[in-house]
């Protein structure tokens, strides 16, 4: 499971994306959860921090999900048009 950090702006979206990618590594399951539920303080950088680690996961041929996502985050993402990237775990 890929825990997300209570702050995710586009300051940080960058190491995030490093430090969760390293996480990614020692995966063994065939499905990858990204538990989004300590999230408070983001911005439209987490949607991007979330659809890298998508990205990482599909490549390994796994499944990807998100638990926990605040409902803020569920609107950008409707917003956005990347809902249905993103499914509820």
């Amino acid at each position: 499971m890929l825990l997300l950090p209570a702050r995710l702006t586009h300051d940080l979206a960058a190491p995030s994306v490093v430090a969760l990618g390293a996480l990614l590594a020692g995966e063994t399951g065939a499905e990858v959860v990204a538990d989004a539920s300590a999230l408070q303080d983001f911005d439209s950088s987490a949607l991007a921090v979330l659809l890298a680690c998508r990205r990482q996961v599909l490549a390994a041929g796994k499944v990807f999900s998100v638990r926990g996502m605040p409902d803020r985050l569920r609107q950008l993402a409707g917003l956005y048009g990347v809902q249905d990237l993103l499914p509820a775990a």
